[in-house]
């Protein structure tokens, strides 16, 4: 090995010192041909001096390449085998490539396809489950009162079997025989009794957490106590509205009374209430209007006024009631 190293290295300093005795004597040789003025192919003695120089020039290439071949058998091994050796590994390197390529398209193609038949899939899942519906996400399933009186530990199994059987009526009610398919974490079965615990009157809220289909086997549920508490008593005031002279006419009156209404809605889901519509007693629209035809040209104030005491999930019934303001 280092015999190789020695040889490249004289082989190097010998190319040099070669290259440099031939180039002055190239240049020289340019040189007094111009001064000659010497011709070739009549061309001109510059230009004739020009292509000796470039002539020169490949001759110290020519000499130094030969003397590579002529003493470093490794260069001829890697100009006379190893290129053509290349070339040819190359070259059977891209026709071996070509398989693979279809292969890859191959490939993308059968992953394209799955995706879109993945796709699909979750569009049918979707219109499946949306599909004939019996139970949505969130709806109430099943309320029921716990008294402070109450041992919840014993009473939560009943509700739950109560629940149970209700909400089979309305998803499988052919399937006389199947029990317990309400489905519920153990975690909120220890919730609710360590608050029922501490003693109250509470409303217990059994919820679907997803929506359900008609013939599903299972529905899981989730619960919510609430505090069983008034949320308005008879003859309280929960809403009201001033009308103006300019919205004295039934139009303007009845679309006043629907705003006054949602209002009303808003006030009492905000107070706790879980009942999502008001009732309405007596015949309040011939009410305020004979009194209208009584009264011109003053204001008037309508009220929402509560007919009974009404706790969390029990209905609220409301009169509406319209007044005289004086000016």
């Amino acid at each position: 090995m280092s015999v190789c190293i020695s040889v490249a290295w004289i082989l190097i300093v010998f190319l040099i010192l070669l290259g440099g005795l031939i180039a002055p004597f190239g240049d020289i040789l340019g040189t007094k041909i111009g001064k000659a003025r010497f011709s070739i192919l009549k061309l001109r003695p510059k230009k004739t001096a020009t292509i000796i120089t470039i002539i020169t020039g490949g001759f110290i290439s020519s000499i130094s390449i030969g003397l590579l071949i002529l003493v470093s058998e490794e260069f001829r091994q890697r100009l006379f085998i190893d290129i053509p050796f290349l070339q040819k590994t190359l070259d059977e390197s891209k026709k071996a490539l070509i398989p693979l390529k279809e292969e890859r398209k191959e490939l993308e193609g059968k992953i394209i396809q799955k995706e879109k038949e993945l796709n699909q899939l979750k569009n049918n899942i979707k219109i499946f489950r949306r599909g004939n519906i019996v139970i949505k996400r969130g709806q109430t399933l099943f309320i029921a009162e716990i008294k402070p009186s109450s041992d919840i530990k014993i009473d939560l199994p009943k509700i739950y079997n109560e629940a149970d059987k209700f909400v089979r009526n309305i998803v499988i009610p052919v399937n006389k025989e199947a029990k317990n398919i309400l489905l519920w974490r153990p975690s909120d079965i220890s919730k609710i009794e360590k608050i029922a615990a501490r003693g109250g009157n509470w409303i217990l809220l059994i919820k679907s957490a997803t929506n359900v289909l008609k013939g599903d086997n299972y529905v899981f549920v989730y619960p919510d106590l609430l505090e069983n508490k008034f949320i308005v008593k008879k003859g309280d005031v929960i809403s009201s509205s001033i009308l103006e002279e300019s919205d004295l006419n039934l139009k303007s009156i009845n679309i006043n009374i629907k705003s006054l209404l949602r209002k009303t809605r808003d006030e009492i889901k905000s107070k706790g209430s879980q009942v999502s519509e008001i009732k309405t007693s007596g015949n309040f629209v011939k009410k305020i209007r004979d009194f209208l035809q009584e009264n011109q040209n003053i204001k008037f104030k309508l009220e929402v006024v509560s007919l009974r005491d009404s706790k969390t999930v029990e209905p609220i019934v409301v009169e509406i009631n319209i007044l005289k303001i004086s000016s």
